[in-house]
């Protein structure tokens, strides 16, 4: 059994980030995730005037409900996509002159029901180019509250951006959601918020948020469950076992959820209280699974499908086309040249293994500097030799220290006896 430590949750952290910013008081983050996105939101915490202190272990911010420091102040995003959608909403509740920029890959992603809500409640914001996307502008009043409709059906975080900026309004907020894609990543806000001293009500489709803003706290950030699945991937295909402390029945992330799909792919699966276990039994099954919930967790069962008994039907996953890149085409066009059979849809990708015993061969994976394609396709690699990457550095972004713990893991395994 190999047992693997698991760097913090990513959108965990962004969350604990905007929490700690508003509450009153200050709130100390255990083993929060430290990489490019959550350095990137801590430093643009920083460039609103809040006080954040950094050791290895722990980060300690200074609250302000009042909204930030500073007057004005320029914000870089870079690739962050929750920096990019949560610090304005969070900048919006204060006084000043706020600017938001960020990467030509995050300029590309779309922001416009999150904006278009924001205005809805008043909000001073300007686009300053394309019109839903970066740069923009928040000249700040402070957000009233009041009602208003969003279609989430794009992303949650759009969602979950406003139900952290609820108790910041003089009034409370009311958001009727007519579209939600990624329900567990709501859930992970809603339980954060509880921890900080909020209670959200629900009436039907509509989230009801009061007044009164956040209590500092000190708050335990949990492995990240995404990045876990590419080792429990691995178990599943080599043979080996693969155990993630941390993880367990009560974790909040929904995208654990992934084990069940290994399960019913043929891996033997335990979670226990505080930990996951998975366990490759040398089967491998085919399998047709809606991934709405879990979707940044497709490419994992993408890189993982060449080796399945049968076809493998990945379903409702549009939403994978508007992340860091078109994932859903990135997943067909790598394992394509691979030599795979692939056919995708709107919302759709079906992998179909060759039965007749021939497997993958190597090539360049292009990984349109999203992490998720390198870590994915680093599991196709434990079978597949030659496989390459154009930019493996991207991992920075959520797991700097990646390729070496794949590696570690990977050698740990053929030292089993496995894989």
């Amino acid at each position: 059994m190999v047992l693997v430590d698991i760097p913090g949750s990513k959108s965990i952290t962004a969350r604990a980030l905007f929490l700690a910013a508003a509450a009153d008081g200050v709130t100390t983050l255990q083993r929060p995730l430290r990489s490019d996105d959550t350095e990137g939101f801590a430093e643009g915490l920083t460039r609103l005037g809040y006080r954040v202190g950094r050791t290895p272990d722990a980060w300690q911010i200074d609250g302000r409900p009042q909204g930030p420091a500073l007057a004005e102040a320029d914000v870089f995003c870079r690739d962050g996509a929750t920096t990019a959608r949560f610090l304005p909403a969070l900048a919006a509740a204060g006084h000043g002159v706020y600017r938001f920029d960020a990467s030509p890959q995050m300029r590309r992603r779309p922001l416009l029901p999150l904006t278009r809500a924001l205005r809805d409640l008043g909000v001073d914001l300007r686009h300053e180019e394309a019109e839903g996307h970066h740069p923009l502008t928040v000249r700040a009043a402070g957000v009233e509250g009041g009602q208003v409709v969003l279609d989430a059906g794009q992303s949650s975080q759009y969602l979950t951006a406003l139900l952290l900026l609820g108790p910041l309004t003089r009034s409370g907020l009311r958001v009727t959601v007519t579209d939600l894609v990624s329900v567990p990543y709501v859930e992970i806000t809603l339980a954060m918020m509880r921890a900080f001293g909020v209670e959200v009500g629900r009436e039907g489709d509509t989230y009801v948020v009061p007044p009164g803003g956040y209590r500092a706290t000190t708050y335990a950030i949990e492995p990240d469950a995404s990045t876990a699945s590419y080792f429990f991937a691995a178990a599943a295909l080599t043979g080996g076992e693969v155990t993630v402390p941390g993880l367990g029945e009560g974790a909040l992330q929904g995208d654990l959820g992934f084990v069940e799909v290994l399960r019913r792919m043929g891996a033997r699966v335990d979670v226990g209280a505080d930990r996951t276990t998975v366990a490759g039994t040398g089967e491998l099954r085919g399998v047709t699974v809606n991934m709405r919930d879990i979707s940044d967790t497709m490419p994992t069962l993408a890189a993982l499908a060449p080796f399945a008994a049968g076809p493998v039907r990945i379903e409702d996953v549009a939403n994978t086309r508007v992340k860091e890149c078109d994932r859903l085409e990135a997943c067909a066009e790598n394992l394509r040249r691979l030599g795979v059979e692939v056919v995708t849809g709107p919302d759709w990708i079906e992998i179909r293994p060759d039965g007749h015993g021939g497997a993958p061969t190597g090539a360049d994976v292009k990984t349109y500097g999203d992490h998720r394609i390198v870590m994915s396709f680093a599991v196709t690699g434990l079978r597949v030799p030659g496989i390459s990457f154009d930019d493996p550095g991207c991992v920075r972004k959520t797991f700097p220290g990646f390729h070496e713990a794949f590696a570690q893991l990977s050698k740990t395994l053929r030292n089993d006896g496995v894989g």
